[in-house]
């Protein structure tokens, strides 16, 4: 998997799956713009491997829209940045439910609009990975709107693999169970509520950051030229039984 010559930007690149994912990318010689909301994850990441970087609300759609812009030609997007808010169904905010649904769904579609929008102007393929979860089909209580979130990303990545393939540009997600990081720590720290879900993952463990970063990578590369459309699932063998 060699990146040398194309631009990558990776949303919530500060933290988690999305920092792994920024690291191995430039690892492999991508040019990396790092995105995100708090400057100084991302000035951290920076000093590591020397991406630029671009901090924006990922919920307020026209600060998106010009973060995006600002940073093309882009040929690689990897979709990461989310939020999670635990809440019980009967006591989801409609202004938790708004929020979730801005960050986790549609970022990830401006943000692939203006680049897909700049590919087909530059008459260049791409890849898009969208970082969805295996909440998207699978309910987890307290967690509606994240859920909901989840299931919309995958929804529009097919649609967006159905009209963007014709350009050259592959479309996919990945869809990770629980993976180590400071969001997941924030949902499943205690022990009566990840102790089943461990129970039901035949590999008797939560995937680490950079699992899910070499699943988007291999997404992102030519070695899955053919690949497209699809949601691959990072989850230990959780959906096989």
């Amino acid at each position: 998997m060699d990146f040398a010559g194309r631009r990558a930007l990776v949303t919530g690149a500060g933290k988690g799956i999305g920092r792994a994912t920024a690291e191995l990318l430039a690892a492999r010689g991508a040019t990396v713009v790092a995105m995100g909301r708090t400057r100084a994850d991302l000035d951290s990441l920076a000093a590591g491997i020397g991406c630029a970087v671009s901090v924006v609300d990922l919920a307020d759609a026209e600060a998106v829209r010009d973060a995006v812009r600002a940073v093309l030609p882009i040929d690689l997007l990897v979709n990461c940045a989310g939020i999670v808010e635990i809440e019980p169904f009967l006591d989801t905010m409609a202004e938790t439910f708004d929020r979730t649904m801005a960050v986790n769904a549609r970022a990830p579609m401006i943000l692939a609009q203006e680049v897909a929008r700049d590919l087909i102007r530059r008459g260049a393929g791409g890849a898009v990975v969208n970082v969805s979860s295996l909440a998207a089909t699978v309910g987890t209580p307290d967690h509606t709107a994240y859920c909901a979130s989840k299931a919309a990303l995958d929804a529009i990545t097919r649609v967006m693999a159905r009209e963007l393939g014709r350009h050259g540009i592959r479309v996919n997600s990945v869809d990770p169970i629980v993976t180590l990081t400071p969001m997941a720590e924030k949902a499943w720290s205690d022990p009566a509520k990840s102790g089943p879900m461990l129970a039901r993952i035949p590999l008797g463990r939560f995937a680490r950051p950079e699992e899910v970063a070499a699943a988007i990578a291999f997404l992102l590369s030519d070695a899955a030229s053919m690949v497209h459309g699809t949601s691959l699932l990072v989850d230990g063998g959780f959906s096989a039984g």
